[in-house]
């Protein structure tokens, strides 16, 4: 059974930020902007599966100046031109406009078990999602930096600084962010979760009724009872977001917020130094859909780094 003590470690094993030097001779981006790939990537995390990753190249891009990092999960449809994210033509409209800094993109597709990654999947989810996305384990944050970033940065370079490094995603792409940044603030400073499921997906269950595994509803508890970590978090969810046998979505993200903003107000009554959650939300009316945090991200990216002047 999986000791729930080890979730609350406040010592998280820290897996290094990949070396993110770039050969020198690689060039400099002018003029606009790139969407490259898809390339594919096969797991040692994650044995006989394999998943898709795009890459958005800023206009201007320079190798000796690395941009910062955006990560988004569910690459697929983050990507996609006629979805709600449509995430690089939010890049290029902010970077173009000084909005915010030079940001390299990363979008990248849940794992799938076949030896290639099928060609006619498109828009749907790869059958390894939730044994990644909802898992609470350290897998999918060892998967992202031990070999997800490393690849990338055999061509691109980024910036080491995590707080020039976001990570996000929508409903179990959401908690699979946030779970890499909880485990690893070291390699990852700033959050977007949009519907976040912080609900029982990842839940277990024994033969016995106790628990295997458990799910993100136990990270309200978790971010109480542990360490500050020094994390910039954005919540969004919508109040007729789902309600079904795992949870209640909408509660589950108040459930966050309200954690977030406990822990900060303990510290502070306390007198504790060291860092406090940066956290901000917007509730809409919403479903479980990717519509309003779409309409959200441009301001969303403003501001995760409204402190960093846009030329850096």
């Amino acid at each position: 059974m999986l000791a729930l003590a080890a979730l609350l470690a406040p010592a998280l094993p820290a897996v290094a930020a990949p070396a993110v030097a770039a050969p020198a001779s690689l060039p400099a981006v002018q003029g606009t902007s790139r969407l490259q790939g898809p390339f594919e990537l096969r797991s040692r995390v994650y044995p006989g599966v394999v998943r898709r990753y795009w890459v958005y190249v800023p206009a201007g891009y320079d190798p000796a100046r690395p941009p910062n990092l955006l990560l988004f999960q569910d690459g697929q449809r983050a990507i996609n031109p006629d979805g709600s994210l449509r995430i690089p033509a939010v890049l290029d409209d902010l970077i173009g406009r000084g909005a915010i800094p030079p940001t390299l993109g990363v979008f990248v597709t849940p794992g799938h078990r076949a030896a290639h990654y099928p060609a006619g999947l498109g828009l749907d989810n790869p059958d390894h999602r939730v044994a990644e996305y909802d898992a609470l384990s350290d897998d999918y944050a060892r998967l992202t930096l031990t070999e997800l970033l490393p690849a990338v940065a055999r061509r691109w370079r980024v910036a080491a600084d995590p707080r020039r490094r976001a990570i996000g995603g929508t409903s179990s792409g959401a908690i699979a962010a946030w779970t890499v940044a909880w485990r690893h603030p070291e390699a990852f400073g700033n959050v977007i979760s949009f519907i976040g499921s912080y609900t029982s997906i990842g839940l277990r269950l024994g033969a016995d009724g106790r628990p295997l595994a458990y799910g993100g509803d136990v990270y309200p508890g978790l971010i109480r009872k542990s360490p500050i970590r020094p994390l910039r978090v954005f919540l969004q969810d919508g109040r007729n977001d789902l309600d079904n046998a795992h949870g209640n979505w909408f509660l589950a993200n108040q459930q966050m917020l309200k954690a977030l903003q406990w822990a900060n107000a303990q510290a502070d009554a306390a007198g504790r130094g060291g860092p406090r959650y940066d956290v901000d939300h917007v509730w809409t009316e919403g479903g479980h859909s990717d519509a309003d945090g779409g309409a959200v991200l441009p301001d969303v990216l403003r501001w995760l780094w409204r402190v960093q002047p846009a030329g850096r």
